[in-house]
């Protein structure tokens, strides 16, 4: 096996070892060319940590100066695609560390007094996922705004309703997408949830074990914006909890669009025709040129499972850790970033799709008649001509079988053809056997009535006010 050393001529941290590294364990064990997406993040954890070490004179004042203007400097040659980042340097941490003596000579080496790249790392994370949840629940509330304009515009367009995928009873459009709208509310919920929760600040937990240097802890986590300093140093290096919730919410958010995914993809085929999809978001066949593809709607129903697949590999990850710190953890972020990039692409594709889509509202209400519907309505109409209900259903059984037997919609059947099946059937019965009778009538919260889907419209729009 090769040896091999740091750009610098040895490894930042080899005065313990009487041999280099050698370079297949540099190239297995380096993190840099993923976890490099963390270096913003880093810097602002560093200067954080500068200056808290100035106030608290571990550093002078031109020390930390010095530090301050490398660190921006360093900033901006990664902004620029300018930095030269080394894997034999192992990671983002001692690749800033060691640009940044570079740089500034002595000073740079006594940044990191007081911390680990224990520490640093589950800092550098959680900075991270709470600007990417940020970035998630604008995109989500984006989708949800889009999906309530589309509700109010479909309030009263007649489509059937389904369970086990058979007709079951008349709903409208609007109320069936506001149906997705309180997914997504419940999955802005789980993201504020776990963003309160990660809020909390273990830089300075150093290693393990805290730091006998006098630091203020609390000062740093005021400034990186975290509600309060992590409360055991142990824990504040050795968990990933927060980036498993995070991919847990990812995964539940995922298969909710996935769900509103196949239904788009039924939806748009011409055995529904409920609906047309932008051409924008479709694509043609190589060899059929008849073919219009839902391809975004099937790639996020596909993109569901890398992050149930990113979820178990996190839970996996941990199971078997001893406290504290391991190495195992070096292979968490891979799974936290597709997590966080396939989320966030997920709900733009639909917070951009879903809102352009045009429903073909002739198509739905055929659909809505095609599976007697309106058996439901008919059995809570002998109900309240004093049938117990147990005889109401097997009354309106009768009545499907003989529509059915007839190739005709239980509307159409005259009185006479009604009251063969029971004698409290009167002419005021075909009130409810109208489509529209049978989604006017449930006028209650949550139900289907125009009106309704309406009022539930205005008052989502104020919660995400």
């Amino acid at each position: 096996m090769s040896k091999s050393t740091s750009p610098a001529g040895k490894q930042l941290w080899t005065g313990r070892f009487s041999e280099p590294t050698d370079a297949f364990v540099e190239r297995f064990s380096a993190s840099v060319d993923f976890d490099s997406r963390l270096a913003l993040h880093d810097i602002q954890g560093s200067a954080a940590h500068a200056r808290m070490l100035a106030d608290c004179g571990v550093l002078s004042p031109d020390e930390r100066d010095s530090i301050l203007a490398g660190l921006e400097q360093i900033g901006e040659e990664i902004a620029a695609g300018a930095f030269p980042w080394a894997t034999q340097l192992e990671d983002v941490h001692m690749n800033i560390e060691h640009r940044l003596t570079e740089k500034i000579g002595e000073a740079g080496k006594k940044l990191h007094t007081g911390r680990s790249r224990n520490d640093q790392i589950a800092t550098d994370i959680r900075l991270f996922l709470r600007a990417e949840i940020d970035a998630i629940s604008s995109e989500l509330t984006r989708f949800q705004r889009g999906l309530l304009d589309l509700a109010e515009r479909e309030a009263d367009t007649i489509m059937p309703g389904f369970t086990h995928l058979q007709v079951a009873q008349p709903v409208t459009m609007g109320h069936h997408l506001l149906a997705w709208w309180e997914m997504l509310e419940r999955d802005r919920g789980r993201l504020a949830d776990c963003r309160g929760r990660m809020n909390m600040c273990p830089l300075g937990a150093a290693a393990l074990a805290g730091t006998s240097f006098p630091i203020d802890r609390s000062a740093t986590a005021e400034e990186l914006g975290f509600d309060a300093p992590t409360r055991n140093s142990l824990d504040s290096v050795s968990d990933r909890d927060f980036a498993i919730e995070f991919a847990s919410v990812a995964s539940i958010t995922l298969v909710h669009l996935s769900r509103m995914a196949e239904e788009m993809i039924l939806w748009a085929s011409q055995q529904f025709g409920f609906i047309d999809l932008p051409d924008r978001f479709c694509t043609g066949s190589s060899i059929m040129p008849q073919k219009k593809n839902p391809d975004v709607a099937e790639l996020v129903r596909g993109k569901a499972a890398r992050a149930q697949g990113n979820l178990v590999q996190l839970l996996t990850l941990m199971k078997g850790q001893p406290l504290a710190y391991n190495r195992d953890n070096q292979e968490d972020k891979e799974p936290i970033f597709d997590s966080v990039d396939t989320l966030r692409d997920s709900l733009t594709a639909f917070a951009d799709m879903v809102p352009a889509m045009e429903v073909n509202r002739k198509r739905c209400r055929e659909a809505a008649r095609a599976g007697f519907a309106t058996a439901t309505d008919l059995a809570d109409y002998l109900v309240r001509q004093n049938v117990a209900f147990r005889d109401a259903h097997e009354v309106v059984g009768k009545a499907v079988r003989y529509a059915a037997d007839n190739d005709r919609d239980l509307a159409d059947l005259s009185l006479e053809e009604l009251r063969q099946f029971s004698s409290a059937i009167a002419d005021d019965v075909y009130a409810v056997l109208t489509l529209e009778g049978s989604v006017a009538a449930r006028s209650h919260i949550g139900g289907t009535a125009p009106e309704q889907v309406k009022a539930q419209v205005k008052a989502a729009r104020e919660r995400l006010a």
